[in-house]
């Protein structure tokens, strides 16, 4: 059995590495994976989170990427990391950065929720390790920033909680591009049928290192069971935090808004809490998290999100608020508490619609979890004055409807579920606070008339006059239209409106329109009259054919 990590034969730099960041022993899973990795053999490793796993292929990929010598190519990577959260793939680069400090490696951490290009800028010059989530991996590899053709060594981890946030497409996809010539290792915490699909695509010939859950912390882990009504459970939980033995304490809630509720309830009462969700930013999730991991917040609330991967040291306290839908998240809740081979505490809050939730974690886990008594603490007041801690109506964005809660009154059934009485009858108004009638209501007076706004304006009144012509087929414009006599006087004058001498006028001519009186300037009407007169000057004796003579010039011809 190895016992020390000089013993797997890593460089010094790495042995330095390792003695920097305070690791002498090798877990059991250390001990089992790190010698099959440094042969070059696939793995298939099933071990729950806190067993010091991310050591156990972080070290093995250093110690390849130093023997093959060569450099990354732009937008390539020669080592790759799928983790399916954010949160897991920020500790899994911090842990690449703590063992590969000196030695010159290129790394990179990309997920979604920030800025893409200082990622784009990362994989342009080329990486010997990028970690990243599924989602903004297949982001960078739409935009032709990222190759995987050069990967030499691929791990997915956590791969069955990828497969319950619905990657596996993307994983599918990601697996297409990989080549064929490479060292594949997988983890994961449980083994159902999906994930044995994915192993025998991934790997080849693999070897399998389990560690069984008797093995790791649970069995320091002091498990307790209080069984409480739903609206109690604020309470209690105050009454458990405020204990002098909880140095530092995660809270687990069903919902996001679950999360909230009792974030905020636990600062009303001085107990300094900082919440994490999957509604939060990546800098409000961050910032949460180291605030939580300096003993700023005493109490850190989050939702499954951080159940798996989040490594905090010395956390005293695990309390579920509420019990989870799956019962493999209980086992990686409560498993954030007994790290580094230290004695941890964990209490669950069971209301009685959550008994069937509860039997399924105890068939899981293979035993029964003991009751306790919280001391000083009245159930039924506390149930009395209490409200839910989520709401399912609420995480799914609705609302209550407008008739809902009164038809529950009508039963006798209040909103808490609590017995009611019947409602109370309608008490008959006075006469003097009814309406007035229609002749009894008061008059305005013109103290209280609404001041003139700015579109008040009395209208123009529209006047006919003979001259003038407004049109008709607008009624809401009351604008006079400009008559014909107005438009030709502020028109130009033509060139065709100078003055002409008299024509001789011939019997049978158009001359009446010579007695008319002449319609006004650059009317059509005038245009007859003088192109008559001026065709009459021009014209010529007629031949004995009937047409007149014809000749290259004489005047333009109508028509």
């Amino acid at each position: 059995m190895i016992t020390t990590f000089a013993e797997f034969g890593l460089a010094a730099p790495l042995n330095r590495a390792l003695e920097f960041a305070g690791f002498h022993t090798p877990t059991p899973i250390q001990a089992q994976a790190i010698p099959h990795l440094i042969a070059g053999k696939d793995l298939l490793g099933l071990a729950q989170t806190g067993t010091g796993k991310t050591a156990a292929f972080v070290l093995p990929i250093l110690q390849s990427l130093r023997s093959a010598g060569s450099k990354p190519e732009p937008h390539t990577t020669r080592a790759l990391i799928l983790a399916p959260t954010r949160e897991l793939a920020i500790q899994i680069h911090e842990s690449v950065s703590t063992l590969a400090k000196g030695q010159h490696f290129a790394h990179a951490c990309v997920f979604g929720g920030v800025s893409i290009n200082p990622q784009i800028d990362a994989l342009r010059r080329g990486l010997d390790i990028l970690v990243a989530t599924p989602g903004r991996l297949v982001d960078l590899i739409q935009q032709k920033q990222c190759k995987l053709s050069a990967v030499q060594c691929f791990v997915l981890d956590e791969a069955d909680r990828m497969l319950d946030m619905g990657f596996i497409r993307d994983i599918k996809r990601i697996l297409a591009l990989l080549p064929a010539k490479r060292q594949s290792m997988l983890f994961s915490a449980t083994m159902p049928e999906s994930i044995g699909d994915i192993a025998s695509k991934l790997l080849k010939d693999p070897i399998t290192v389990e560690v069984r859950p008797e093995a790791v912390p649970m069995e320091r882990i002091a498990q307790h069971l209080i069984h409480l009504p739903m609206q109690a459970k604020k309470d209690a939980l105050l009454k458990i935090l405020s204990g002098l033995d909880v140095t530092r304490a995660m809270v687990f809630a069903r919902t996001k808004h679950g999360a909230n509720r009792l974030s905020d309830y636990l600062d009303q009462y001085g107990l300094n809490a900082v919440v994490i969700h999957g509604n939060k930013s990546q800098g409000a999730r961050q910032k949460a998290l180291a605030q939580f991991k300096s003993g700023e917040a005493k109490i850190l609330v989050a939702t499954d999100i951080a159940a798996r991967g989040i490594d905090v040291a010395d956390v005293s306290h695990v309390i579920n608020a509420e019990l989870p839908d799956e019962p493999e998240a209980y086992v990686h809740r409560i498993g954030r508490t007994a790290r580094a081979g230290k004695i941890g505490v964990s209490i669950t809050l069971c209301s009685p619609d959550e008994r069937d939730k509860l039997k399924a974690v105890e068939k899981l886990i293979k035993r029964t979890i003991p009751v306790m008594v919280i001391e000083g603490l009245d159930l039924t007041k506390a149930a009395a004055g209490g409200q839910r801690i989520s709401d399912d109506r609420e995480e799914r964005g609705g609302r209550r409807g407008r008739s809902g809660g009164r038809r529950e009154e009508a039963r006798g059934v209040g909103r808490r579920g609590e017995e009611r009485g019947p409602p109370p009858a309608r008490a008959e108004r006075p006469a003097s606070a009814r309406p007035a009638r229609q002749d009894d209501r008061p008059v305005r007076h013109d103290s209280q008339a609404r001041p003139p706004r700015h579109n008040d304006r009395p209208a123009r009144p529209m006047e006919r006059d003979v001259e003038r012509e407004v049109r008709n087929d607008a009624p809401w414009s009351n604008q006079p239209v400009p008559t014909r006599d107005e438009r030709h006087r502020s028109a130009a004058p033509r060139r065709d409106d100078r003055p002409r001498a008299a024509q001789p006028v011939r019997p049978g001519d158009a001359s009446s329109f010579r007695d008319e009186p002449r319609a006004p300037r650059g009317e059509r009407a005038d245009f007859l009259p003088r192109f008559l007169d001026n065709k009459a000057g021009e014209r010529q004796p007629r031949r004995e054919g009937g047409r007149p003579p014809r000749s290259g010039g004489g005047g333009r011809r109508f028509g």
